[in-house]
């Protein structure tokens, strides 16, 4: 193991918070750079207050760590290119660039990944629109800055050409056909720059666009689970992956879609930190930091629930219910209507009994 390194976490959220908790376990130090200064990373860390865009706050951010990472991919890549040292990024921008617009996105996986994606188009204006084949379901969606639902729009009927042509007026988007599937997927993988190791495949279940429920091991057959593990594994070599990338999937039948990645630990790998030997915030700092990474054992069956912030009262009535599940709240200090709070994660082999919120 390495000397104790300073990293440097662009984004002070709750992956920033539980990126940092793991690095301090290994005995590092962290320095986290965000606009708000009670941030949930502020818990846990030095803070530089500053937008994600303020070169001289990145200059400064670089300048006191030997390592950067980032908790999401809306990060300014020719800031960071602007200032960090040769080596100090072990992610690099690319990966940024390719995760933060989906027509790169697209044609990494289809192309260079060569993984299977639903049949999609690039959009650049309301006339590319133009004769949709309304027998089929679409899903259009802004290029860059679409979270959580925001920036899509799903056309079934004729009615919801007007939403559409409007969004693709306002900006270049990506125009899929809706897959017909049977599950929603993800896989958690980790790289160190050489190698990689990988997460079981989890089955996510999401209310209005935000991820809900979470159920490890995924109810899929072992067959289309080793399709989906094979696939994250082609993805991480392309792009040569340190750190955790989350690669999120459909799944049907006999197939298995690739649908994004996310370049950081995600939401539907919290309950790694309990069930499994190693979570998806340790093979991220021992990625980044180009150290060895185990593979990984899954202690037991598990469901994750997220805890969004009218879930508040329920999530500390379950609690007291269920003291044998494990809550994690990130020290958010005001509970939004659909901001995420925090997340329980209960050990089950019975996930249908694990209600949500």
């Amino acid at each position: 193991m390495n000397s104790s390194k300073i990293i440097g976490i662009i984004g002070g959220g709750q992956l920033g918070q539980m990126m940092a908790i793991s690095a301090i376990y290994m005995g590092h130090k962290v320095v986290t750079l965000d606009p708000t200064a009670d941030c949930p990373a502020s818990l846990v860390s030095d803070m530089i207050v500053a937008p994600y865009d303020d070169v001289d706050a990145l200059r400064q951010l670089s300048a006191r760590c030997d390592v950067l990472t980032y908790e999401f991919e809306n990060v300014d890549a020719d800031g960071l290119d602007a200032v960090i040292k040769e080596g100090q990024l072990p992610q690099g921008t690319d990966l940024l660039r390719i995760s933060q617009n989906r027509i790169f996105e697209k044609e990494f996986l289809s192309k260079k990944a060569q993984v299977k994606v639903a049949p999609y188009k690039v959009v650049t204006s309301s006339l590319d629109l133009e004769d949709l084949d309304l027998s089929k379901t679409y899903v259009l969606k802004t290029a860059t800055g679409g979270y959580d639902g925001h920036g899509q729009v799903v056309i079934k009927t004729s009615d919801d050409l007007a939403a559409a042509r409007q969004l693709a007026n306002s900006a270049e988007c990506v125009l899929e056909e809706f897959v017909d599937f049977d599950l929603e997927i993800s896989v958690i993988v980790s790289g160190n720059g050489k190698d990689v190791t990988v997460f079981p495949v989890q089955e996510n279940i999401h209310r209005n666009n935000i991820l809900s429920k979470t159920i490890v091991p995924a109810r899929i057959s072992d067959q289309l689970a080793e399709k989906a593990k094979s696939m994250a594994v082609q993805i991480s070599q392309k792009l040569n992956l340190s750190g955790t990338l989350c690669v999120e999937m459909f799944a049907t039948d006999d197939d298995i879609i690739v649908n994004e990645i996310a370049p950081r630990p995600h939401n539907s790998g919290h309950y790694s930190i309990e069930a499994c030997d190693f979570s998806q915030f340790d093979t991220h700092i021992l990625g980044i930091l180009g150290e060895p990474l185990p593979p990984i054992r899954l202690l037991s069956p598990a469901v994750m629930i997220n805890v969004l912030g009218q879930d508040m009262e329920a999530a500390q009535a379950f609690l007291q219910e269920n003291p044998t599940a494990h809550p994690h709240f990130y020290g958010k200090l005001e509970a939004k209507h659909n901001r995420k709070m925090g997340h329980v994660t209960v050990f089950s082999d019975v996930p249908d009994s694990v209600e949500e919120f």
